[in-house]
């Protein structure tokens, strides 16, 4: 009666511990503690410890840069040597031992010694252009362009008759009597500028003792005139003036086929019409040349002779009246209204 009532009262906890005595021995050996590589063993003292909060004065270390080595890999064939170097680095003293980064360490690669020299912009200004080398040839004048037409003059029609006029025979008997040398020259005209000369006479001398160089192409009418002219006036002031004959007349222009300077009118001398004198010689080799500042003698020589044509000549020019006429008397017998003259 009494072992019955024993069996009954036996409590779940008295069911465990008999279960587990009853456990094979084999079943009960305890099995080697394996290190997990994730979670390192902690001592048996601080399994059940909560963790301390980190201490104020330990330094947290900067993160690594990028260039440092990466970490090992735990060694999984000896758990406890890979738990031992875990913990030593995490214990404060390895961290305290630990050299830390300097202040001034930076992640980033440092800048080179030299900085590299930046691409040189492109200029965005358009080049000049330059001009060409050689500059393109203006265009072709007409034939004609500096061809003036003259105003017309009826002595531009003038030509010879088949026979000498009364009147040029009559003229070339005054100049033998005036022991004046010439030699006949044929006609000369020029249809598009309108000179005409159609009984011209190539002067030798103006007289006995006075010659002419180059020889002069004249009219007769001026050929007299200035003959005329040279025995009765320059001889004679040649003579008051510097005690000596008068020599020779060099001459600068007779008869010239062209229209006067700067003009569309025929000039004088397009009809032989006019005489050119640039220079007096005396006997005794003195020269006298116009200008305008001869001597003193021979301004006054000359000044005799300017004033003393203006009257047998229509024109007379000379220095001080424009530039073309600074070097040489110009003479000639124009006709003009009323028989007046125009002297300067």
């Amino acid at each position: 009666m009494v072992m019955v009532v024993s069996a009954l009262l036996v409590t779940p906890a008295d069911a465990r511990h008999r279960h587990r005595h009853q456990e094979p021995l084999s079943s009960r050996v305890e099995q080697p503690l394996t290190q997990r590589a994730d979670r390192p063993l902690k001592p048996r003292g601080e399994r059940h410890r909560k963790p301390k909060p980190a201490r104020a004065d330990v330094p947290v270390p900067e993160p690594r840069p990028a260039d440092a080595p990466e970490a090992t890999e735990p060694n999984t064939q000896n758990p406890a040597a890979t738990s031992d170097r875990l913990q030593d680095e995490g214990s404060p003293q390895k961290q305290q031992a630990r050299p830390e980064p300097p202040a001034d360490a930076k992640s980033e690669p440092e800048p080179p010694a030299v900085a590299p020299t930046p691409t040189q912009r492109p200029e965005t200004a358009e080049p000049e252009v330059e001009p060409p080398a050689l500059a393109p040839p203006p265009p072709p004048k007409p034939a004609d362009a500096d061809k003036k037409e003259m105003l017309p003059d009826p002595r531009s029609a003038d030509l010879p008759d088949a026979k000498i006029p009364a009147e040029e025979v009559a003229c070339r008997e005054r100049l033998r009597g005036l022991g004046v040398e010439f030699e006949e020259q044929k006609a000369e005209s020029d249809r598009d500028i309108g000179c005409s000369i159609p009984y011209p006479l190539v002067l030798k001398s103006l007289g006995k003792s006075i010659a002419i160089a180059p020889g002069a192409e004249l009219n007769c009418a001026m050929a007299e005139a200035a003959a005329r002219f040279a025995g009765d006036v320059i001889q004679p002031a040649a003579k008051a003036e510097f005690g000596a004959d008068l020599k020779s007349i060099g001459q600068a222009s007779a008869f010239v086929c062209r229209p006067r300077n700067g003009t569309r009118k025929l000039s004088e001398h397009a009809f032989g019409n006019a005489l050119d004198i640039a220079s007096f010689t005396l006997a005794d080799g003195r020269t006298i040349e116009v200008g305008p500042t001869p001597p003193d003698k021979g301004a006054k020589f000359l000044d005799t002779v300017r004033k003393a044509a203006c009257g047998p000549f229509k024109t007379v020019l000379g220095p001080g009246s424009d530039a073309d006429h600074s070097l040489h008397l110009h003479l000639d017998l124009e006709p003009r209204r009323h028989g007046g003259t125009f002297c300067q």
